[in-house]
């Protein structure tokens, strides 16, 4: 279902052949897994993009690692730029807190917890406290720093597995369906 409405709503090869703004990169954009729907390539795609939605900055900054990584991997390219949506203001901190806390676990860290702001920061004064902010961001730099390619590379390979998984269920799924469709239209030989 989900398969058949992508088909509908993304445009086809020849559209993407014929297109003036694409034929400017030459024949790197027009590479079939780019654009096709299939297992691998959709798989490769949300791996691809729950990667690049992890990367630091804003959705246009994270669609162009999506997009770029799409095109040297080899995998569906809207599929990737659609996943890394999955970052957005609402669960961005729950991920970076994760993210920092898997970087503590990496580096051994006995302290499990994030490191408190400093007391002074009122708001008012802000710039008299900037060196205690920028030391308060570096300790948590050091974690961040590491859990955020480890979290992104997790979350990657499950994102192709489920995938990969979820597309050989449904297609069996579908197999079954018409088997029993055959089964009910064949006559019965007595």
């Amino acid at each position: 279902m989900l398969r058949k409405y992508l088909r509908r709503v993304l445009p086809s090869h020849g559209t993407i052949r014929d297109n003036r703004y694409i034929a400017r990169f030459g024949t790197r954009l027009q590479h079939h897994n780019l654009w096709h729907l299939h297992r691998r390539s959709v798989a490769g795609g949300v791996a691809v993009g729950l990667f690049a939605g992890l990367i630091p900055g804003s959705n246009p900054v994270q669609f162009t690692g999506g997009a770029l990584l799409a095109v040297a991997l080899k995998v569906n390219l809207p599929i990737s730029v659609l996943v890394t949506l999955y970052s957005n203001p609402f669960t961005i901190l729950p991920l970076y807190f994760l993210a920092f806390k898997l970087g503590q676990l990496l580096m051994f860290s006995g302290n499990s917890e994030l490191p408190s702001l400093p007391a002074e920061f009122s708001g008012t004064a802000l710039l008299s406290h900037l060196p205690e902010a920028f030391n308060w961001v570096i300790s948590v730099g050091k974690p961040l720093l590491l859990g955020l390619p480890l979290l992104a590379t997790i979350l990657a390979a499950i994102g192709y597995f489920v995938t990969d998984w979820a597309w050989r269920m449904g297609v069996c799924y579908q197999w079954r369906v018409r088997a029993r469709k055959r089964a009910r239209r064949a006559p019965r030989a007595e």
